[in-house]
């Protein structure tokens, strides 16, 4: 059986972390299960050149954000865990609240429950106490917070080498082999 990993996509802006990573995740071992919510759909037209019928094609599994009867709703369901990328603020008060009212959030309950690893990639700025919290408890709960900040020192050229970048940091948290960046250390220092 092929390892699992699901991928969650909501409304925040930034769908194009959540689009390389499914097209990356193409040429490895891992299944994917891919949950969009209906914002992440908007976002997916209005942000990106992609059409939402494009990103799906991408994921080996398509599962509806309203189906709560969907394999990824249970843990019985195995995978190596769960990536939401980008992550809303909304995604994130569902999660660290248990407030299970669509599948995204169910499955990353899930993920959490099974103590499986969940990836949230927060995006939001400025952040207030609130925001904050939510991610505190997130990670008191075993997830792991991701805000995609970029680093400078592979010198990016393009926007796609900063989605790259933060997508092989994610990718690195799950031992996926890969060389989207130059890592750190690599070239002699001054």
């Amino acid at each position: 059986m092929r390892k699992r990993l699901i991928v969650g996509i909501t409304g925040a802006s930034g769908t194009i972390y959540g689009i390389r990573m499914l097209n990356l995740l193409k040429e490895t071992e891992y299944e994917t299960h891919l949950i969009l919510s209906n914002t992440a759909k908007l976002n997916i037209r209005i942000e990106t050149d992609y059409t939402v019928e494009e990103v799906q094609e991408m994921a080996d599994v398509v599962h509806e954000n309203d189906n709560l009867a969907a394999s990824t709703a249970s843990g019985s369901f195995l995978s190596e865990g769960m990536i939401v990328v980008p992550c809303t603020i909304k995604s994130l008060s569902g999660i660290a609240n248990s407030y299970n009212d669509n599948l995204l959030v169910r499955s990353a309950d899930v993920t959490l429950k099974e103590r499986r690893k969940l990836v949230l990639v927060v995006r939001e700025t400025p952040l207030h106490k609130g925001h904050l919290n939510l991610m505190a408890v997130a990670t008191d709960m075993g997830a792991i917070v991701f805000p995609p900040v970029p680093s400078f020192y592979h010198h990016p050229e393009s926007i796609m080498d900063i989605v790259d970048q933060t997508v092989g940091r994610i990718f690195d948290l799950f031992g996926i082999q890969h060389t989207l960046s130059e890592r750190w250390g690599t070239k002699p220092q001054d």
